[in-house]
């Protein structure tokens, strides 16, 4: 599959593995590709998030994914449930905060991360994408439309600052011929 990546698609996955590597994270996930694709400048994607997502709202998109990382990547769904059960995600989370230092769930490793199941969905979705498209190459506006589709965290954040799978596809449409 990796030999339909374009060179920035490689890129954006070299990248999220860098992130994890730098954040001491046990996998590359999800978070580490949307993290790759804000890097990103001069793609499809990287105008794509531009457009829907100035930078001067990416402060609050990488806010809302440092609060996920904090609930161990639970998503708002997942800790609503629980609450529903009577657990209290926020007090947890203080909890093992107030014992184990802030950022305590996020989990940290040393070593290679490999690629957490959610993130080789994305990357299995972004070819699925592709294909459905019409497209030869998996570029990196197939991994951030990849992104828009799985549901969880990445995707809840990235629909709170307006980048749906709906408004990344229209973004990132060829011009229609004239």
């Amino acid at each position: 599959m990796f030999e339909r990546f374009t060179k920035a698609a490689r890129d954006v996955v070299r990248g999220a593995v860098e992130h994890a590597e730098r954040g001491g994270a046990p996998a590359v996930g999800e978070e580490h590709l949307l993290l790759a694709l804000l890097d990103r400048e001069g793609t499809p994607a990287a105008s794509a998030i531009r457009a829907l997502c100035p930078p001067e709202r990416r402060g609050s998109l990488l806010a809302g994914l440092a609060e996920a990382r904090r609930r161990a990547g639970l998503s708002r769904a997942d800790a609503e449930a629980l609450a529903s059960l009577g657990i209290d995600v926020g007090a947890i989370v203080e909890r093992v905060e107030e014992t184990h230092g802030v950022g305590a769930l996020a989990g940290r490793r040393s070593g290679s991360p490999r690629f957490s199941r959610e993130a080789k969905t994305v990357l299995e979705k972004s070819l699925r994408v592709a294909l459905a498209r019409k497209d030869r190459e998996i570029g990196d506006e197939h991994l951030l439309l990849a992104l828009t589709t799985t549901g969880g965290v990445v995707a809840e954040v990235l629909a709170d600052h307006g980048v749906t799978f709906t408004a990344v596809e229209a973004a990132v449409a060829p011009a229609a011929p004239v």
